[in-house]
């Protein structure tokens, strides 16, 4: 597994398992069976894991797996395994929100996690139009000198806003932003200015909830209502960038890249973007184990000149979405916005 110095003494796996999949919303979860294959990615390279105060029930699904591994194999091999976590105040708490709310919520990741300190936090902050956003990422950079986190981060800021923060002294060592072969708007302008700043990405959304992968090549467009609120999630992007036509020629060149490797789509699109510039890891979502191989293969594919220019004679033809990253995401009544969820962390302060 390849890894990546994020700070200094502090070193990741470039491919990140994401926790999304074991919140509520993607069926029932065993919370035994969901530790050992926790334990089997850590064993099999990928010792890093990604999760949030608002994904529910998954920062106590890791401290258990947490205590597992220690058990299993030993405090020095606990110390490589790193989680990564979020601040996400809710929308409602946004305009009156105190640092004794912000404490809470890192003092509730802590329990949860069972750790003294913890590994990275990633803010959030959902309403630019709340004024206190800068305020909270000062008060967890003060969490962050009185011990309680090790490094910070964000999540879906948008350029200015990152910058913003950055340049008022706080230590930002990463962003996680949704980049992915349909939305590439990090490109615009976050990936020099992180550049600049010494910010790290981290992409989401590199196969865009499961369309990116060979159960869709060849299929007619899916209609209303789709599966899960990620597939819905994602065919938004799908229709701003370039319509299911167009989607369907870039899976038709992820197909043809695939093959030259023996490998499958959705790897080839993770693959792509692990080597794009800037990026120090992608967070893959698998629900279980039987994903493990596949996700370990996302590091070992290289991709040539030729498959980087197949895929990208397609991508020439896709309309740029709209806006920063996450402008789209953050008009609650446009049709990116409507689909969120905004208060998953009451009870916490």
């Amino acid at each position: 597994m390849q890894s990546f110095e994020l700070a200094p003494g502090y070193v990741i796996s470039r491919i990140i398992r994401g926790g999304w999949q074991m919140a509520g919303g993607h069926g029932a979860i065993d919370a035994a069976t969901a530790v050992e294959d926790m334990v089997a990615f850590a064993d099999g390279g990928i010792v890093t894991f990604d999760c949030a105060d608002i994904y529910t029930g998954v920062e106590e699904l890791i401290g258990r797996f947490r205590m597992r591994y220690r058990d299993l194999r030993g405090a020095d091999a606990l110390r490589a395994v790193h989680v990564h976590t979020k601040c996400v105040p809710d929308l409602d708490l946004l305009h009156r929100i105190r640092k004794a709310d912000v404490e809470a919520i890192i003092d509730q990741s802590l329990r949860r996690l069972r750790t003294e300190r913890l590994d990275l936090v990633q803010f959030h902050w959902w309403d630019y139009d709340a004024p206190k956003w800068l305020d909270v990422a000062g008060w967890l950079a003060d969490l962050r000198q009185a011990g309680k986190i090790d490094n910070l981060g964000g999540t879906n800021f948008d350029t200015d806003h990152m910058a913003a923060i950055a340049d008022a002294g706080v230590p930002l060592v990463s962003m996680q932003v949704q980049y992915s072969l349909l939305d590439r708007r990090p490109e615009k302008a976050m990936l020099a200015a992180a550049a600049a700043r010494g910010i790290s990405l981290f992409c989401y959304g590199t196969v865009a909830g499961g369309f990116l992968s060979d159960r869709w090549l060849s299929l007619a467009e899916p209609e209303e209502p789709l599966e899960n609120r990620s597939l819905t999630k994602y065919k938004l992007i799908i229709d701003d960038a370039g319509g299911w036509d167009w989607f369907q020629a870039l899976l038709t060149a992820l197909r043809q890249v695939a093959d030259r490797h023996g490998s499958d789509i959705a790897t080839v699109a993770s693959a792509a973007m692990l080597a794009r510039p800037g990026v120090a890891a992608v967070i893959v979502g698998a629900r279980n184990r039987s994903h493990l191989a596949a996700n370990l293969a996302i590091a070992d594919m290289a991709l040539t000149d030729e498959d980087h220019a197949g895929i990208e004679a397609v991508l020439s033809a896709a309309r740029p979405l709209e806006g920063d990253v996450y402008t789209l995401e953050r008009d609650r009544a446009g049709r990116h916005g409507s689909i969120m969820k905004y208060n998953l962390n009451k009870g916490a302060a």
